[in-house]
């Protein structure tokens, strides 16, 4: 079994990464762990998350209240996002929230990732939604993720970054390498002319495999409603499904009007 010790080293790790990657600018971002139901770790406010070490990170019960902490260190102002993530998903052992360049510019502009551009990220995410704007520290950024938690394991945050969440910290930290990859990717295509973006028919064979694989995590794979009534799920259902497997009634509209324009745009 894995120490704690161990523990906040990996996030000190992870840390870097986000940071050296560019995902974070100063003192940004937070990440967690969850050592049990009553007992997480995660890093501290007001520090840069690519120059942590181990007596940085603040261990908090499931309120978000400090069980230990060192001198001058408290928890990330954003626990409160965290928690409700665990609250809600029993099956996630980490969250990582960042402010990656792409990502958060798509979150910026209101445009959720839900094209179908690549296999990778089809299978993997799926869709990444945009949960609405809250103001940070506050009830309102869980109050607006917990809608998406149960059919997504990365959302964006409009106005504000990324948020992605996983069984582990290395893979919480994957799926937000994932989203800004795709995000970026997309941006690339969009400057390019416009991506070319996989058939329905392409998307639904990239969601059977991902169901052979029997990948962990929730996904429009196995909860959209179109796809379980045969239908084209959330990559190509161009809004159909309500919001019920996809990025909910306003962004669909946001989704939409974007591909209206660059149509018309000749892109």
């Amino acid at each position: 079994m894995t120490s704690e010790y161990e523990i906040k080293k990996q996030i000190c790790e992870i840390g870097k990464r986000i940071y050296n990657r560019g995902m974070v600018a100063s003192n940004d971002g937070n990440i967690s762990v969850k050592l049990s139901d009553n007992e997480f770790l995660c890093t501290p406010t007001g520090v840069s998350k690519g120059f942590m070490t181990p007596e940085y990170i603040c261990k908090v019960d499931a309120n978000g209240k400090v069980i230990q902490a060192n001198p001058g260190f408290k928890p990330s102002s954003e626990i409160k996002m965290h928690m409700r993530v665990y609250k809600e998903r029993p099956d996630v052992k980490s969250v990582v929230h960042a402010h990656p360049m792409y990502a958060t510019s798509f979150a910026i502009a209101g445009i959720p990732l839900t094209e179908p551009i690549m296999p990778e990220a089809v299978i993997a995410l799926g869709c990444v939604p945009i949960a609405e704007y809250g103001t940070p520290s506050t009830e309102e950024i869980p109050d607006a993720v917990a809608k998406y938690l149960q059919h997504y394991d990365a959302v964006l945050l409009a106005n504000h970054g990324a948020l992605a969440f996983s069984d582990s910290l290395l893979n919480a930290y994957h799926k937000m390498e994932s989203v800004e990859f795709y995000a970026q990717l997309l941006y690339q295509a969009k400057v390019l002319g416009g991506p070319k973006q996989l058939t329905d028919a392409q998307v639904q064979r990239l969601y059977e495999i991902r169901r052979q694989f029997g990948l962990s995590g929730k996904h429009p794979a196995d909860i959209c409603p179109n796809a379980k009534a045969g239908k084209p799920s959330c990559h190509g259902c161009g809004g159909s499904c309500k919001g019920n497997c996809s990025t909910g009634a306003a962004d669909d509209v946001v989704a939409e009007i974007t591909k209206k324009v660059l149509a018309q745009l000749g892109k």
